[in-house]
Parts: structure tokens; sequence; C-alpha cells
């Protein structure tokens, strides 16, 4: 007479028939596939190793593509802090508002690889230069109301504008501006770069690195009247 069966082998019989009943088990979850342990014997066992080890290899590859993709967003950011820090030593060399606000068109085109930049200044000064990229504002905030959602929040946007925006920020060349990123300076105007590719500025983009550069130009703005 056969001895009765244990609880714990009768429950491994249990499952034993119940993936003879569902072969497609493991493929409907592989990450317990990885955790099994499959004896060293050549058999039938040889197909599930081979599936537990390219589980591995794929694990493996998506762990590597996403620390060479976390690589180059490093290096992305790295290569925009070297050129902020450039635009800061930059504007502490400038000692009046005309070398100041030509230092800004300067780096931002040269450095940042920019189709357009133009800086609009609240108020008028004589002094400087005339110039598609620099418009004084003699009204102010007022004289803006296309962008006063911008001007009242005081935070950089990105992204595609409205027609309406484009035109009073570049003017002329707004039909060829296809994505673009605004800077609010506090009291002294907007900063804004336009891009001749849809992608170059996205609204879901981080903003960092333009709070960054729009500190660096409104503090370098304040200190050159202040000079003056």
């Amino acid at each position: 007479m056969n001895a009765p069966l244990s609880d714990d082998a009768t429950e491994a019989g249990a499952v034993a028939a119940y993936l003879k009943q569902h072969p497609s088990f493991l493929s409907d979850y592989p990450e317990l596939a990885a955790q099994l342990t499959v004896p060293r014997e050549q058999g039938s066992v040889a197909s599930l190793a081979a599936y537990q080890l390219q589980q591995l290899r794929e694990k493996n590859a998506e762990l590597e593509q996403r620390l060479a993709e976390l690589g180059a967003i490093a290096a992305d950011n790295e290569r925009l802090m070297e050129r902020v820090h450039a635009l800061n030593v930059a504007l502490l060399r400038a000692n009046t508002l005309e070398v100041t606000t030509r230092t800004v068109m300067a780096r931002l085109s040269e450095d940042f690889h920019t189709e357009q930049v133009r800086l609009l200044l609240f108020g008028s000064n004589a002094d400087l230069p005339r110039s598609d990229w620099l418009r004084q504002v003699g009204g102010g905030a007022a004289e803006l109301p296309e962008l006063a959602e911008l001007l009242e929040r005081q935070e950089p946007i990105s992204g595609r504008l409205a027609p309406d925006k484009l035109v009073r920020l570049f003017g002329d060349d707004a039909a060829a501006i296809r994505s673009a990123a605004l800077m609010p300076l506090g009291d002294a105007g907007i900063l804004a770069i336009g891009s001749h590719n849809p992608d170059r500025f996205q609204p879901g983009m981080g903003t960092l690195f333009l709070k960054m550069i729009a500190a660096t130009v409104t503090a370098a703005l304040a200190r050159a009247r202040d000079l003056a």
C-alpha cells in the first residue's frame, strides 16, 4: 500500500499539473521564470534554461540602453552648464549696458547655436544700438498684451508659440520660427530664443537652464544700469 502524499507533494503535483495545462504561464509571468532554479541535466529543461538566459540578456540590454541614455543626458547637461558658466563670465566683464546686451546676443547665438535671439528691454536708452535683435519697449509690459501671461507668471516657457506672439517677438523673421523659448527678465524685459527646428524647444522640456540664463541676464542688466 502506497504511503499517503504529504501536503507539499500534493501542492507540487497540483502546480505541475497546472503548468502542463497552461504551457504559456511562464510567458505571461517572465519575472517568475527568471527566478526559477533549473537543473543542469540535458533534456527538455534546456528550453527553460535558454528562456531564462534570454530574459536575463534582454534585461541587461535594457539596463545598458538606459545607462547610455543617462550618460548622454549627463554629457548634454555638462555642456550646457559650461556654456552658462561662459555666459556668466562674459557678462561679468561687461561694463556698460551696450556691451552687456551685445554679449547676451553673441553668446546665445554662438555658444548655444540659436538661429534667432531677441532682447526686449523695457524703457528707452539712447546709448543702446539699433538692431533687429534688440528692441526697446518704452511703454513697458503694458505695450506687450500678447505676452501678459508670461510677464505675470515670470516663469520661462518653451514650445510652439501663437503667431501673434511670434510676430511681436521676432518681427519679419516670425514666419521661420518653429519653436521658441521665452525668459522673462523681471522688470527689465524679455529674452526670446527662436529656432527653425519645431522640436528644438518643447513644452515638456526642463526649464532649469532657462531660469539660470534668465537670472544671469537680469542681474547683468541691473548691474550695467547701476554702473551707468
